[in-house]
């Protein structure tokens, strides 16, 4: 169970984010990085019961707070979050998990395709064009789209090359990312039910990561001979 320690901490940390302010305040941060840690091994736990999990622990899926500032004008040096990437393998996996970030009035879980390589938005376009009704028989029921009622990510202005603006599911057609986002208040995330919660929105979206999953690393191309 994650409490206001924590988030404390991290306000904290947003308010002073320095080397100097974090040093002396590196016993609260191993208190809340050790309690963030009891909180994904209960996520793996959940989650295993639907999507195989084989050798993986809660620091492969846990991200550093340390950010990566070598290219960023935010010299910022750390995250004002706790996060990890739930899935086979964890956060290296290279493969569509569920994300789960927890930060004082910005925690969410979310899961989707985010920043896909050009191979992988071709096929997923091929797919809403031959196929729609995969996509949308997942995230169009009111199941989904009441627990998930954010998307984030970017859309094309037109259509993309090879398609016309006519097409039923143009919409779909032009979106450069798919991400979909839920939400959660301080108060949940500190609640005693907040790890059952979450599992019930990683099982509400493993259809979609799964379909992801299929097109990206699984569906073979098709061969024909002559």
């Amino acid at each position: 169970m994650l409490t206001q320690p924590t988030f404390q901490f991290l306000k904290d940390l947003a308010e002073n984010n320095n080397r100097e302010w974090f040093a002396e305040n590196r016993p609260r941060y191993e208190i809340a990085k050790k309690e963030f840690e009891k909180f994904v091994e209960a996520l793996l736990k959940g989650v295993s019961e639907f999507e195989a999990l084989p050798n993986t622990t809660a620091k492969d899926c846990i991200f550093r707070i340390n950010r990566d500032i070598r290219f960023s004008k935010d010299k910022s040096p750390y995250k004002q979050w706790f996060s990890a990437a739930i899935g086979p393998g964890g956060r290296h996996s290279g493969r569509i998990d569920f994300y789960v970030h927890i930060q004082a009035g910005e925690s969410f879980l979310g899961a989707g395709m985010w920043n896909p390589t050009p191979k992988q938005l071709a096929k997923f376009r091929q797919e809403i064009d031959f196929n729609p009704q995969a996509l949308k028989s997942i995230i169009e029921t009111p199941e989904f789209r009441d627990y998930f009622p954010e998307i984030w990510g970017e859309t094309l202005q037109r259509p993309p090359k090879g398609y016309t603006e006519d097409h039923p599911d143009v919409e779909l057609l032009k979106r450069k990312q798919l991400f979909f986002m839920h939400k959660y208040t301080d108060k949940e995330v500190t609640s005693a039910g907040f790890v059952a919660e979450v599992i019930k929105g990683s099982r509400l979206i493993k259809p979609y990561c799964d379909l992801l999953n299929y097109l990206f690393f699984e569906e073979t191309e098709e061969t024909f001979e002559l």
